[in-house]
């Protein structure tokens, strides 16, 4: 009996810390690889994917780790009722400073036929002119925008834009700020981004 109980407790002490690790390495996952946009509308929960996509990602993180994104905003919204001239329409929501702030150097361009990611619904992704000029700006799709893969026409260069990200709660926050009020397509008011920061 003695040698019974010896066993179980040498059994639960093993299980306790298998416990314990497994909690952890739980916790530190999903941590490590998402981010939450806090908005004056609510909190858009980001999960990044930096095994498909891991130069966008350290860019966007280094900037997360920056504070940079404090107090900036969503400030345009790309929608079927302020894009009449563009042949080809897209749905999104672009966020990053309002006005100008230091920014890191351009990274190049990790397409799509690269990366193996599309813009689907809800997918995080950056905003730039030519290829290799993204720095700060990002966007997020609202319904599936495959025009702006690899090869779609949204962008005259067929390159299409760098997919790093997806959102996985907080798609109701996306979709309202993509309806709010708009000139043109600048939010007006702009939706203040209180802060971005790792999901710890």
């Amino acid at each position: 009996m003695v040698v019974h109980n010896h066993r179980m407790r040498r059994l639960l002490i093993l299980v306790a810390i298998a416990c314990l690790a497994g909690g952890s390495l739980l916790t530190a996952g999903p941590s490590a690889s998402e981010v939450l946009i806090e908005t004056e509308l609510g909190a858009i929960r980001v999960r990044l994917d930096p095994d498909h996509a891991p130069r966008t990602v350290a860019n966007f993180l280094r900037y997360v780790d920056e504070h940079f994104f404090d107090g900036t905003s969503f400030y345009r919204t790309v929608r079927a009722d302020n894009q009449p001239t563009s042949p080809v329409k897209i749905a999104v929501i672009q966020g990053g400073p309002d006005e100008k702030k230091p920014e890191h150097e351009a990274i190049a361009l990790e397409r799509t036929s690269v990366t193996g990611l599309h813009h689907v619904d809800g997918t995080v992704s950056m905003a730039r002119d030519g290829p290799d000029t993204a720095t700060a700006e990002f966007f997020i799709c609202v319904g599936a925008q495959p025009a702006l893969d690899f090869g779609g026409t949204r962008n005259p260069d067929g390159q299409g834009f760098a997919a790093f990200g997806q959102v996985v709660d907080g798609m109701d926050v996306v979709r309202k700020i993509n309806e709010a009020a708009a000139n043109g397509q600048r939010l007006s008011p702009p939706i203040a981004i209180t802060r971005i920061v790792r999901a710890n």
